[in-house]
């Protein structure tokens, strides 16, 4: 096993939900393994507000999140990704800046919180739905045991995640 964490992007289009909540998820349950960040191709430049009040009723310290561009992860001084998941259908399809060092990558869409319709208790289940599922898919990505795979396992096994009925 190795000593340096595996490093994580999360991308989805407005990086204001569903990306912010996986990158919270994964450095609270990467358990020092996994460093998660989180960026859209299109960043609202806001990290929705009841996103924030998900993380904080997960007693999850939101100092972190802001909503940011892809583009900031394709710098020089940028981490380096082992892992790159797109959360959502939008940005599955958008062409990806070319990430150094070619990390695995994996669609793991979850249905946009943000674009919930109806009451206020209506689109915060919405975001609590969006954070249950990517709970269940980050659990399944801790547990994979990822120094004994080989590359062609570890895609298949990535791609699994993404196609899970949670």
């Amino acid at each position: 096993m190795t000593d340096t964490p595996y490093n994580v992007l999360f991308l989805c289009t407005g990086n204001s939900a569903r990306s912010v909540i996986a990158e919270a998820l994964l450095n609270r349950d990467g358990k020092g393994r996994f460093k998660a960040y989180s960026a859209g191709s299109q960043p609202k430049g806001e990290v929705h507000p009841f996103t924030l009040d998900l993380l904080k009723s997960l007693n999850i310290d939101t100092g972190f999140a802001r909503s940011k561009s892809w583009d900031e992860f394709g710098r020089p001084d940028a981490p380096k990704f082992d892992f790159i998941f797109t959360v959502c259908d939008s940005a599955a399809e958008e062409t990806c800046p070319i990430w150094p060092g070619h990390p695995m990558t994996a669609h793991w869409g979850i249905p946009d919180p943000a674009a919930a319709q109806g009451s206020e208790d209506e689109k915060r289940f919405a975001f609590a739905e969006a954070a249950r599922r990517l709970s269940n898919r980050i659990a399944m990505l801790v547990n994979l045991p990822l120094a004994s795979l080989d590359r062609t396992a570890l895609k298949s096994h990535l791609d699994e995640i993404g196609q899970t009925r949670d």
